[in-house]
C-alpha cells in the first residue's frame, strides 16, 4: 500500500509546490487539508480544486472560524491572554485548530505522516508537531521548508518546471499570518528593530491618528462568555468579528514588540488584534468587579502560565488541561456588562455593572450611608505590620 501524507495546505505557492516536492521526495500520495480560522481570501472550494490541481490525491476543506472562536479564542479571553503582557496569541490558538483537523484527516485516509510548511527558527513547528504528537503519537511529522532545504527560488523552480496553476509573483516583503482574531507581520525592514511601523502594514485597523467620532459599545458577559454587543446577542465568532470592524476602526489593537520566541531568539513583530484587545480588556474589567481578591490574585499567575503553555506549543499538554478548569471556574460569576469608549487607538471603560458584583457601594462611600467601620481599622493595621514592626526593632537594635 502506497505511503499518504497529510499537508497542512494554504493554496499558497509554498504548499502547492509540497504537494508534488512530497510525492517526489518520500514516493507517498499528498492528502491537502485546508482549516479556515477567518484568515479570508480565497473561497475554500477554490483551494481544495488547486490542491488536486496541483497532485494532491485527495483534498479536504473544513470551516473552523465558530470552532475556533469558541474552543479556542474563548479560552484565551477567559485567561487574559497576553504574552509578554502583550500579544493575544494570534498565530498560536489557530495551530491546534489546524492539528485537530490534519489528525483528523490522517485517521481518515490512512495516512502514516503529517506535513507543514513552517520554517526551522520559527514557533509554528513546534506548535504543529508538539501538537500532533498530543493527539496521535504514532505519526511522523515532516516540514519540506526545514527538512529538505525548500527555498523560494527552488519552490519556484519546481513550479514552473511542473506547470502547476499558481502565481509566482514577487513576494510580498512581509511575512503575514492572519485570522479571525488577528494578524501577524513580520520580516522586510521590520527586522531592523529601529524602523518604524507604516501604515501599508495595516489591514485591520485604521490609523488611531485620524480625528474621527467616539465608538461607544457595551459588551455583555455570561460567566466570561461575551454574549451581546449593544444589547444584541452575538455568538463568540460575531462579538469577535463585530468588534474587529468597530475597534479597527478606531485604531485599537496595534502591537509593535520585540518577542522572545521559544526557539531561544528575539524577534520584531507587528499585530492587529482589534476585537481580541478590546474583549480582553472588558473581560479584565468585569472580573475586577465579580472575582475576590484572592482568587484574582492567583488567577493572573495561572493566566500567566497558561499564555506560555499555548504560545509555546502545548495546548493539548496535560497541565494546560489542568489549568482550563481553574480558569472556568474563576470565570464562574464573571456575568454583567462592560461600557467602553473606542477613540485614538485606545479601548476606554467607563462603566460597569453586573449582578454578581462584589463592589458594596455602601462599604465604598464615602459619604452618609457609609457602613464601613473605620475603627476596625487601628487594630487592624496592628496586626497586619506586626512582625515587620518586631523585625525592625532587631534591626535597629544592632
Amino acid at each position: 500500500m502506497t505511503e499518504r501524507v497529510v499537508l497542512a495546505y494554504s493554496g499558497g505557492l509554498d504548499t502547492s509546490v509540497c504537494i508534488g516536492w512530497i510525492a517526489e521526495e518520500t514516493g507517498a500520495e499528498v492528502i491537502a487539508v485546508a482549516v479556515d480560522v477567518g484568515q479570508g481570501g480565497e473561497d475554500l472550494d477554490v483551494i481544495r480544486k488547486r490542491a488536486l490541481a496541483c497532485g494532491a490525491v485527495e483534498a479536504e476543506v473544513a470551516d473552523a472560524k465558530d470552532e475556533f472562536a469558541e474552543e479556542y479564542c474563548l479560552p484565551a479571553i477567559k485567561a487574559n491572554a497576553l504574552y509578554m503582557d502583550k500579544y493575544p496569541l494570534v498565530s498560536a490558538l489557530s495551530r491546534p485548530t489546524i492539528v485537530k483537523h490534519l489528525v483528523a484527516a490522517a485517521e481518515k485516509h490512512g495516512a502514516s505522516t503529517v506535513a507543514h510548511g513552517c520554517t526551522g527558527k520559527g514557533n509554528d513547528q513546534v506548535r504543529f508537531e508538539a501538537g500532533i504528537q498530543s493527539l496521535a503519537p504514532q505519526l511522523k511529522c515532516i516540514a519540506p521548508v526545514r527538512d529538505y532545504a525548500m527555498t523560494r527560488d527552488k519552490a519556484i523552480a519546481f513550479c514552473e518546471d511542473k506547470g502547476l496553476p499558481i502565481a509566482t509573483t514577487k513576494k510580498s516583503p512581509y511575512s503575514i499570518d492572519q485570522n479571525v482574531f488577528g494578524r501577524a507581520v513580520e520580516t522586510g525592514f521590520l527586522e531592523d528593530i529601529w524602523n518604524a511601523p507604516i501604515e501599508d502594514l495595516y489591514e485591520y485597523t485604521s490609523n488611531p491618528a485620524t480625528a474621527q467620532e467616539s465608538d461607544e459599545v457595551v459588551i455583555a458577559f455570561e460567566k466570561g462568555v461575551p454574549v451581546a454587543i449593544d444589547g444584541r446577542p452575538v455568538t463568540v465568532l460575531q462579538a469577535i468579528q463585530q468588534l474587529n470592524e468597530r475597534a479597527g476602526a478606531q485604531g485599537i489593537g496595534r502591537i509593535d514588540m520585540v518577542e522572545d520566541r521559544l526557539v531561544g531568539i528575539k524577534s520584531r513583530e507587528v499585530y492587529e488584534a482589534p476585537g481580541a484587545i478590546a474583549l480582553i480588556t472588558a473581560h479584565q474589567e468585569l472580573e475586577a468587579v465579580t472575582v475576590e481578591r484572592e482568587l484574582a490574585r492567583y488567577k493572573r499567575q495561572v493566566e500567566l502560565r497558561w499564555t506560555e503553555l499555548v504560545y509555546d506549543g502545548l495546548w493539548f499538554s496535560p497541565l494546560k488541561r489542568a489549568l482550563d478548569g481553574f480558569v472556568a471556574e474563576a470565570n464562574e460569576h464573571v456575568t454583567g456588562e462592560i461600557r467602553m469608549t473606542l477613540q485614538g487607538g485606545r479601548a476606554t471603560v467607563t462603566g460597569r455593572r453586573s449582578a454578581q458584583s462584589l463592589y458594596d457601594f455602601n462599604l465604598a462611600t464615602y459619604d452618609t450611608g457609609d457602613t464601613f467601620d473605620q475603627s476596625m481599622s487601628k487594630g487592624f493595621i496592628e496586626i497586619f505590620g506586626l512582625s515587620s514592626k518586631i523585625a525592625a526593632k532587631r534591626d535597629l537594635a544592632q
